[in-house]
Parts: structure tokens; sequence; C-alpha cells
């Protein structure tokens, strides 16, 4: 049986806040932790949300 964190790549992490991608069937799925709240965004969201945060700072 293969660990659930054989596909885990942590990006970022900090004391409140964590970044990390799985990989998935249908390609990589990117996760967001901020506090009680996890965003789950695809590759091409991923993207999307890249040039957002960009175009802010």
């Amino acid at each position: 049986m293969q660990d659930q964190n054989d596909n885990l790549d942590i990006i970022s992490e900090s004391e409140h806040f964590a970044i990390w991608r799985s990989e998935e069937e249908d390609g990589s799925l990117y996760h967001i932790e901020l506090g009680g709240i996890t965003l789950h965004l695809m590759a091409d969201e991923w993207e999307e949300f890249l040039t957002l945060i960009n175009d802010v700072a």
C-alpha cells in the first residue's frame, strides 16, 4: 500500500500557513492552508491565483 505522503510536495510553510502540492490522477492539486480554511486548486486555478497575488504585491 502506497503511503499517502508519497505524492505530497510541501512548497512553503510558516507558523500559521502552508502551501503544498499533491499529484492526483488528473494532475497536480495545490492546497493553501490559511488557519482553519484550506483552498484546493487545480493547476490552472493555481496559475490564475499566482497572477492575482502578483498583481497586489
